[in-house]
């Protein structure tokens, strides 16, 4: 048992913010108590509009990714055209030595 009469120091941990009693002769934790959480909703309305308003979100952002997809292919064809056509204007340029090949 701790003597009677010894303070204990009191600390927040910079952590989880909790409030800390440590006995500074034994150095040890007496007590923790963790910092009050708000509560995560706090209204219920407000929290339902909420997620209605993110299932909007997530199907406009399905859209635009299923329009892109669409589009990929003709991007890469017309990058592949581009670089092709590169290539074959500068036929005496030799494609770079890569790292692997110098051993």
């Amino acid at each position: 048992m701790a003597k009677p009469g010894k303070e204990l120091i009191e600390v927040v941990c910079p952590c989880c913010e909790a409030t800390l009693k440590v006995d500074a002769q034994t150095r040890s934790v007496i007590t923790a108590k963790p910092k009050d959480k708000p509560p995560a909703i706090g209204d219920l309305q407000e929290a339902v509009q909420r997620l209605k308003g993110e299932s909007a979100r997530r199907e406009e952002a399905f859209r635009k990714s299923l329009e892109d997809q669409k589009s990929y292919q003709d991007v890469l064809g017309k990058k592949f055209d581009e670089l092709l056509k590169q290539a074959k204007s500068s036929p005496d340029v030799k494609p770079r030595t890569k790292d692997i090949d110098l051993d």
